[in-house]
């Protein structure tokens, strides 16, 4: 019966203790501090987000997940709740992603902010507030995944192309035409030193002949520049002389300035002359017409009765109705 009792009083100190001990652990572990709740909804997947999960905004650690369920209000959508320290400064542009630890596979949630906006989100117990969920890298590998594939079969064909039989040859001529190249510039490389030497065989070029040559053709050169600055004196000369005769004739009483007075009374004296002289011509030419006209009348006359000019001219023959008149005869 004393073991009994003993065993007894050994069990309930160790109940006792471990209760302690577990009171002493949650009372270390409790948060303290003040925490905001917010919502994530996201047409994604959560593959990897646990209950409990950390959540970082930039990184550092400022909450957790409190649950993970289907969002009512979005059809399709999960709906992610978390618990976030009063200091994190959660904004209307604060965003959320997810993360994923190392190798392990474990997801978290990851808060950032693009800047746009710097008033605070609101949010309560009754009215919580929901934070945009943006595509992790995992999600946006995942969507190019099918276009990297598509473009890794095309350059795995066009490598397949390229290194055909035919493309084969064509590059190995390539490489030929490329090393008979390299040869000829090897050749002409050592042409170069030996016209730069002149060490090359009889008659070919060498660079003191070159420079020889040269020497002349500057002499020849010099020769034509003095020549051609003579020829730019007499031309500036000519010039000059051409420049003091215009201005002679331009100048007052001057060539030019004659010549317009001799226009200007030339212009006057046809002005008289169409002023005085062409009415009294126009008016002589008219009487002599008048004159003319007369006499070829008078000379109709005379050839009609020649008598009328020793008779006179006599009466004229009566005309229809007078009398005395006398209707020619029908022929």
């Amino acid at each position: 019966m004393e073991n009994k009792s003993h065993a007894i009083a050994a069990g309930t100190f160790v109940l006792l203790l471990v209760a302690l001990l577990v009171a002493m652990a949650v009372w270390l572990t409790r948060d303290s501090s003040v925490q905001r709740l917010y919502e994530i909804s996201s047409k994604e997947g959560v593959t990897g987000l646990q209950p409990q999960a950390g959540v970082r905004y930039k990184g550092v650690t400022v909450g957790r997940v409190i649950a993970i369920s289907l969002d009512p209000q979005t059809r399709g959508n999960v709906l992610v709740r978390i618990a976030v320290s009063d200091a994190a400064p959660i904004t209307a542009s604060t965003f959320a992603s997810l993360g994923f630890q190392g190798v392990t596979g474990l997801a978290f949630v990851q808060l950032d902010d693009s800047g746009t906006a710097s008033q605070p989100l609101s949010t309560s117990m009754t009215h919580v507030a929901r934070i945009p969920m943006h595509p992790g890298m995992l999600s946006r590998l995942t969507e190019q995944g099918g276009n990297l594939l598509t473009q890794l079969e095309q350059a795995s064909v066009r490598i397949n192309t390229l290194l055909a039989p035919d493309n084969q040859k064509a590059l190995s001529t390539a490489v030929a035409n490329l090393g008979q190249a390299a040869a000829n510039l090897s050749q002409l490389t050592r042409h170069a030193d030996q016209v730069l030497s002149g060490s090359g065989p009889e008659g070919s070029a060498s660079l003191p002949r070159v420079a020889a040559q040269m020497d002349t053709t500057f002499k020849a050169m010099q020769t034509t520049s003095e020549r051609l600055r003579d020829s730019a004196e007499a031309v500036k000369n000519s010039a000059e002389r051409f420049r003091l005769t215009n201005v002679r004739i331009n100048e007052p009483g001057g060539t030019l300035d004659k010549i317009t007075r001799s226009t200007e009374a030339l212009a006057a004296t046809t002005a008289t002359l169409n002023a005085t002289l062409l009415p009294r011509l126009n008016r002589s030419s008219d009487e002599a017409t008048r004159t003319l006209r007369q006499f070829g009348r008078v000379a109709e006359g005379l050839a009609e009765q020649p008598q009328s000019l020793l008779l006179g001219k006599g009466m004229p023959a009566p005309g229809p109705g007078e009398s005395g008149f006398v209707p020619p005869a029908d022929k």
